[in-house]
């Protein structure tokens, strides 16, 4: 059997059992696109012990080789798509992870991390072998291989989900992820275009974020290209041909600008390295994208990063550059004083170097050097001594318990990754709390979400904000380096409207599960409603016989039926589907799949209108793009966690929606004795007249109706100008009586509703 080698720790096999290296050593590597940072040529075992030779021990590597030999064994005779033997992508994994310096560990199951998916291996035969750490990484490395999913998209979700959530309790999964991710990214060429395009989609979306989030500056920017390349083979290589033919014609400014830097820096008395990089093709077809401009005027295809020996010798670097060359207004950036979000530290300076060619400069030292290429790989650690972490590493782990936090509030998978996707964005706003704290938050992130970063209990309870001092409403958006204090009621609690604006995923979660659960009488209650309608519609009975609810419930994966009642009053479910669903149940007693609904057929059955009286709480909102009132036709939009949205039928985004989910719309109509006020706006065009605001405002008191916002245009010097009011009204006959009230003001010359915002 398999033995180790004390002169020169390699894995070795006798040859009843063909070893790995001697598989691999025939076959012809698979190259990845020129955009690959490394050769995608087939992994060796050899190279795997020789890289863990360097920091582990031989006890340590023994563990590894039995690793090694169980997946070569679950392994045997298992092929991948690109012709080599299967074992040689979870050594490629391994040796990934290995120039990571990751833990003995992590190498085994890097090794073992397809066993439990592709060979049925069970977790309590690993924990027996390897130990439950191992078993427990492995398993959270694992797809589910679970029935009764609804569709592709929501296995997915759920994969994520898991592997999320395996990460949050141990960074090591998603260090072995992102390797298993880049071997697979970079021996993409085997699979056919269409699966090409929707694993370089997925690795877009998802991984390239997580890698940009952990800092893993190698990675993110390798599997940016990689997918690039995949997404866009036209594109890159287009791209790729371009900059190829540009490189020579600017190697003469490149090598000037590096002996002039090189020389000043070292007349200057600084120990440095200086370094000319060429941005990637995605970096420059980004670019290209968001400021619309041709190949030829991006200037700064090439940029210097210089490391120093010391912090202070980063600003005395920078110090130096600005005197050589000319700084570009607006283009420097501090990121060592305040760093990214993913541990990332530079002084980044845009300088006009020879003949107006503009050039960017990176700042660093070693160390922090080190840590933007690995990111949280440059310090891993995974255990919770809180005094032990580092900065990095106490940020990254406030980013994964916010993972377990969104869990716990979220109703499925697929809520969950939205959740997740939105806070992976990279680029980061920093703002102040009133005792000079930094908090980073995702670019355009409102104060609400301020709030709720701060503490779930600060974001459901506030009510305002003072932004710099200034009172400010909850939607503000905020710019770096606000300094923002929120302020808090015990009786305010979280609306439908924020979920409007809130931009992190703690907020929107957060909002969602209070939504859920403080009005779960009302949900259950408009639910029941909807899905009795939609049932008397099929002319099935309401009163279901306890067979048919029981069976329901087991193949709907409710718990309840109050728990299905809520989830349809909440737009989670379709009521007129579910009754489809029902009604194949109660006539041919088939099992779900076979029922329509569950096939998504459309349901063309005309059910009766679902009354609106317009206090019913959060379960019914009033849309306010269009603001209905009573006497307004109106449709009604069942919105997922939002419930039914009641917008009146000549809305431009209610026609919109419409044409997107027409299955989503149901009739709405007003009810009798509506014992309430409601919101509308007016545009009042008046003559620029001295007192004329306080005659209009005093006109609408007159007609019984109650001002809740105004505001004017800012031009004083004009003839005309515009005011424009959020009133309350009774229905369209009273707002009908106070226009032509207000029309009757000398000063006026024309007044209409706005019917949309």
């Amino acid at each position: 059997m398999m033995s180790l080698r004390p002169a020169d720790s390699t894995l070795s096999a006798t040859p009843d059992k063909r070893a790995a290296s001697d598989r691999l050593a025939s076959k012809k590597p698979h190259s990845a696109p020129d955009t690959s940072a490394a050769s995608a040529g087939v992994a060796s075992v050899t190279q795997l012990t020789t890289k863990l030779a360097e920091y582990l021990d031989p006890s340590e590597l023994k563990k590894i080789k039995e690793a090694y030999r169980f997946s070569d064994e679950m392994h045997l005779g298992q092929m991948r798509k690109s012709g080599e033997p299967y074992i040689s992508h979870p050594i490629a994994v391994a040796e990934i992870c290995a120039d990571w310096k990751l833990d003995a560990q992590a190498i085994m199951a890097a090794l073992l991390h397809d066993v439990m998916e592709d060979q049925n291996v069970k977790k309590e035969e690993l924990i027996e072998r390897f130990g439950a750490p191992v078993a427990s990484l492995v398993d959270g490395l694992s797809k589910l291989d679970k029935l009764e999913f609804q569709s592709q998209v929501e296995v997915q979700a759920e994969n994520f989900r898991k592997m999320l959530l395996a990460m949050a309790r141990d960074v090591r999964v998603i260090l072995i992820k992102l390797a298993d991710r880049l071997h697979n990214m970079r021996t993409l060429d085997a699979m056919v275009p269409e699966k090409q395009r929707r694993i370089a989609r997925e690795t877009m979306e998802v991984y390239v974020p997580i890698a940009h989030r952990l800092g893993l500056n190698n990675i993110y920017r390798e599997l940016q290209e990689l997918s690039f390349a995949h997404l866009h083979p036209l594109r890159y290589k287009t791209l790729a041909k371009a900059v190829k033919a540009a490189r020579g014609n600017r190697r003469e400014v490149v090598g000037k600008i590096l002996e002039t830097v090189k020389s000043t820096l070292a007349a200057a008395g600084l120990q440095v390295q200086v370094y000319g990089r060429e941005k990637t093709l995605y970096g420059i077809y980004r670019k290209m994208r968001s400021k619309h401009l041709s190949f030829s005027q991006v200037l700064d295809v090439y940029g210097f990063r210089i490391v120093v020996d010391s912090f202070a010798n980063c600003y005395v670097a920078l110090g130096t550059l600005h005197a050589l060359y000319k700084p570009m207004p607006g283009k420097f950036k501090d990121y060592i004083a305040i760093p990214k979000l993913n541990g990332y530290q530079s002084l980044h300076t845009t300088l006009v170097g020879p003949y107006g060619t503009p050039v960017e400069f990176q700042i660093r030292t070693q160390e922090m050097h080190r840590v933007a290429e690995s990111g949280v790989a440059a310090h891993w650690l995974y255990k919770s001594d809180e005094e032990s972490l580092t900065d990095l590493q106490q940020r990254t782990h406030a980013w994964l318990q916010s993972l377990l936090d969104i869990q716990k509030q979220t109703g499925d998978s697929a809520e969950f990754l939205e959740h997740v996707k939105v806070d992976l964005f990279p680029d980061s706003v920093y703002v102040f709390t009133p005792k000079s704290k930094i908090i980073a938050l995702p670019r355009g992130a409102t104060a609400l979400d301020f709030a709720y970063t701060i503490h779930t209990d600060v974001g459901d309870q506030a009510i305002a904000v003072r932004i710099n001092h200034e009172q400010a409403p909850l939607r503000s958006e905020l710019r770096n380096g606000d300094i923002v204090d929120i302020i808090t009621s015990p009786v305010s609690r979280p609306s439908p409207n924020w979920l409007t604006f809130v931009r992190t995923g703690k907020a929107r979660s957060a909002i969602r599960h209070h939504l859920r659960t403080i009005n779960l009488a009302e949900s259950i209650e408009l639910g029941k409603r909807l899905l009795n309608q939609a049932l008397i519609a099929l002319k099935v009975d309401p009163g279901l016989p306890p067979q048919v609810s029981e069976r329901l419930l087991n193949e709907s994966s409710a718990k309840s039926i109050e728990e299905l009642y809520a989830d349809i009053g909440v737009g989670k479910r379709m009521a007129a589907l579910v009754a489809r669903h029902i009604l194949g149940l109660t006539e041919n007693d088939q099992p779900a799949s076979a029922s329509p609904a569950m096939q998504g057929e459309a349901v063309h059955s005309k059910l009766d209108p679902v009354v609106i009286y317009g206090s019913e709480g959060v379960s019914v909102q009033l849309a306010p793009c269009c603001m209905p009132i009573p006497g307004d036709s109106i449709h009604g939009q069942l919105r997922r966690d939002q419930g039914l949205v009641v917008h009146a039928d000549d809305c431009a985004l209610a026609r919109r929606n419409r044409s997107k989910e027409p299955e989503r719309w149901i009739d709405v109509v007003w009810g009798n004795d509506l014992n309430r006020r409601f919101d509308c706006r007016i545009t009042v065009l008046v003559k620029n007249e001295k007192g004329v605001l306080a005659r209009v405002a005093a006109e609408i008191g007159e007609a019984d109706a109650n001002i809740t916002y105004v505001a004017m245009d800012d031009d004083k010097d004009q003839m005309m100008t515009q005011l424009r009011f959020t009133i309350q009204v009774e229905d369209r006959v009273h707002l009908a009586r106070l226009m032509r009230s207000v029309r009757r003001i000398p000063s006026v010359t024309r007044i209409l509703r706005e019917r949309s915002n």
